[in-house]
């Protein structure tokens, strides 16, 4: 559980009421995964259910945009690429895993850690370090090949040669592996030509038996592919004009891997010759300990499919590294802990001031018990205790514990201070309160909503909710990944929205305020303008 403030950072001024980017921060993180496509998502699922955090950085450029369809993925066969890519997003968001879109700039070591430095000037503190962030391909040189790149020129007759069966297909060969498709496309149509544009190198018996078994092979130079009488034509340096419904092509290939240079990881050639790799063995282990590689950027041939289980595969033995490492150590660490705690050892965080939200709120109520929910520094939690409040201040970080004692003693006040995991089990106990409040808190999802359920139970009958929250409508805005990556991703955590569907899900309540409004008169703040704040009671 972490707590966000009324006010401003007070270590961070350089991003004044930029709704764009947002502030930058450094967090503390069990595994950064490096691309958020099949292999990084499924690897990043398989780790946020061991209760590792994690967080993806996806820069929206994954190998299959192009792609209307993938093919061949059972129980996803024809899915758009993007919606495979929205399904895992949210099913590693339902664990509590971010997904960050951005750029990683560069990849180093600091101390027993990873530095992981993204566009915008953020950065991750990692254990481990996933790189799933793909490969490009590099096209022969030909015009006309790259806009029809996944529609109807394509490269692989598993994920698209059903698609051109019987159809006019021309192959296009500019490598010595180019007829390596070949005898798969030929049993799809019968009406295919093969055009040897670079034959150096291309194995000869092969071509005899194409020939031999009717497919033409030509030896030319494919000059360009152009729209013609509804369908392609494929103009040859003679002069001639292929007709063709589609284009097989092969291409070259290079590991996305300019971000690992830091680390002395570069890429390698592949045994076909026909591009770079990052090297890594049969778990997944790079060169470099701590860091792992899964998906094309290893292996260029995985489909989908084969690119999502690669990812899982490795990321079971990530989970098994950490594990290992923390039973070598006798530890059980809580990566939520060691974020907030590293925030929370440096310099004050927030103002110290109550949230302007509350104050407007519980000015009205009777004194009684009360559950300040991710109370951070505990400014909400002292102003409390100073009207007249028994308060209780909970939060995952025990160095902001240890802050809010301090102040406590300091000002001569008495506020309990419980160190608890918001999606822990019974993490209030069993007391009941007249008043919970959760103030620009933040805990982790959980499919079946621990955390949430946890907050709507502490409150007592005929006491009062309050939940106030940044509105993070700006947060949905587009960026460009290559300029700025937001350092936080809301979808992960449960919002004001979720509290109002549980509340109304569950019955006996009655809320009294839904609403989002602008922030109290003195309040500053370089991440938004506006509250959403939620005020419910208990029916008794």
């Amino acid at each position: 559980m972490g707590h966000h403030d009324d006010t401003s950072h007070t270590h961070d001024t350089s991003h004044t009421h930029d709704h764009q980017h947002g502030p930058t921060l450094s967090r503390r993180v069990d595994v950064a995964v490096i691309g958020g496509s099949a292999a990084g998502l499924a690897a990043a699922l398989q780790l946020t259910r061991q209760r590792r955090s994690v967080i993806v950085v996806d820069d929206a450029t994954p190998r299959n945009a192009p792609a209307e369809h993938m093919h061949g993925y059972l129980g996803r066969e024809g899915t758009p690429p993007d919606d495979l890519r929205a399904i895992g997003r949210e099913e590693v968001r339902s664990y509590g895993g971010e997904v960050l879109t951005g750029r990683v700039l560069d990849v180093h070591r600091e101390g027993d850690r990873f530095r992981v430095d993204l566009t915008g000037g953020s950065s991750l503190l990692a254990r481990r370090v996933l790189v799933a962030s793909g490969i490009t391909d590099e096209l022969p040189a030909v015009e006309g090949l790259r806009e029809r790149w996944g529609h109807e020129v394509i490269h692989c007759p598993f994920c698209h040669g059903w698609e051109v069966r019987d159809q006019r297909v021309v192959q296009i060969v500019t490598t010595p592996m180019g007829l390596h498709p070949t005898p798969l496309l030929r049993h799809l149509t019968d009406r295919l030509t093969v055009v040897l544009h670079d034959a150096a190198g291309v194995d000869a018996d092969a071509l005899r038996a194409l020939g031999a078994s009717g497919v033409p092979v030509v030896e030319a130079t494919v000059q360009r592919i152009v729209d013609a009488d509804g369908a392609l034509g494929i103009d040859l340096d003679d002069g001639t004009r292929l007709p063709a419904d589609a284009v097989l092509v092969g291409s070259r290939f290079h590991a996305r891997v300019d971000m690992l240079t830091g680390l002395g990881l570069t890429a390698t050639a592949h045994p076909s010759g026909l591009g770079e790799t990052l090297a890594a063995d049969a778990t997944g282990a790079t060169a470099v300990e701590g860091v792992y590689a899964a998906g094309n950027v290893v292996d260029p041939s995985m489909q989908v499919l084969q690119a999502a289980a690669n990812g899982s595969m490795v990321g079971a033995h990530i989970a098994f590294s950490l594990g290992n490492e923390d039973l070598a150590a006798g530890t059980r660490p809580s990566a939520g802990e060691d974020d907030w705690d590293a925030r929370y050892t440096e310099e004050r965080m927030w103002s110290g001031n109550p949230n302007g939200s509350l104050v407007a709120e519980a000015t009205g109520l009777t004194p009684g018990r009360a559950l300040d929910v991710g109370t951070g520094e505990g400014a909400d939690a002292l102003w409390l205790a100073e009207h007249g409040w028994t308060v209780t201040a909970s939060d995952v970080s025990s160095a902001a514990l240890r802050r809010v004692d301090d102040e406590a003693e300091r000002r001569g006040l008495t506020v309990r201070t419980l160190h608890s995991d918001a999606n822990s089990i019974r993490p209030y106990g069993d007391e009941r309160f007249d008043l919970v409040s959760l103030q620009y808190g933040s805990f982790p999802r959980t499919p079946e909503g621990r955390g949430l359920h946890s907050l709507l139970d502490a409150v007592a009958p005929g006491g009062t909710l309050l939940v106030v929250a940044h509105d993070l409508a700006w947060t949905r805005e587009k960026i460009d990944p290559a300029e700025t990556t937001r350092a936080f991703d809301p979808e992960a955590y449960v919002g004001v929205a979720e509290v109002a569907t549980a509340l109304d899900a569950e019955g006996g309540w009655r809320v009294e305020v839904h609403e989002t409004r602008p922030r109290p008169a003195g309040a500053v703040s370089h991440n938004h303008v506006e509250d959403v704040v939620l005020r419910a009671v208990r029916v008794a």
